[in-house]
């Protein structure tokens, strides 16, 4: 999918929002991201093109491939029908199209990324806004994929072997200087 098609695709698409969180302290971080999040896609561009922090290759938890007989268009409808929205608080991995996610409650979400080969791979995790450490350093991220697979049905092709994830992420590269 030219990025131009990508574009267009995510401009349909409805943007995630947070739950309005019951505790205190959530409330903050709440507030925080509401403000922050408009600009999240400008500085995570900027980081990496700075190369503060570096993000490569896919992340884990490979779920399958779109089913042939549906376009990337057609899965990703399926996905808004089912809750999903736009993600646009996420890193962006290799080959991506898109990223969505479900949330349920303002500390956790279901989070689903569909690749321009088709590749769709899928994970539960802390949300960023709730617990954005937590969320970066993949603390509690954990790979659902009979849930998935549950939800997509005939809409996906499982992946039967194991995951070939290339995933690298680094911030602050400069640091083995500073360790060595």
């Amino acid at each position: 999918m030219a990025p131009r098609d990508r574009r267009a695709l995510i401009e349909k698409i409805p943007h995630s929002e947070m739950v309005y969180p019951d505790s205190f302290l959530h409330r903050i971080k709440y507030y925080f991201w509401y403000y922050y999040t408009p600009y999240h896609p400008t500085v995570r561009d900027s980081v990496i093109a700075l190369s503060l922090i570096k993000n490569r290759g896919r992340q884990p938890f490979l779920l399958g491939s779109v089913a042939p007989h549906l376009s990337i268009e057609e899965f990703v409808a399926y996905l808004i029908e089912n809750g999903y929205a736009y993600h646009r608080v996420a890193w962006e991995d290799d080959g991506e199209v898109v990223s969505l996610r479900l949330v349920n409650d303002f500390v956790f979400q279901y989070h689903v990324r569909v690749f321009e080969d088709r590749e769709v791979r899928g994970h539960y995790e802390y949300t960023p806004e709730c617990y954005p450490l937590w969320h970066l350093w993949d603390v509690g991220r954990e790979d659902r994929r009979e849930e998935f697979l549950a939800l997509l049905g005939e809409r996906v092709i499982p992946h039967s072997s194991g995951d070939q994830s290339d995933y690298q992420w680094e911030f602050l590269p400069l640091k083995r200087r500073l360790w060595e």
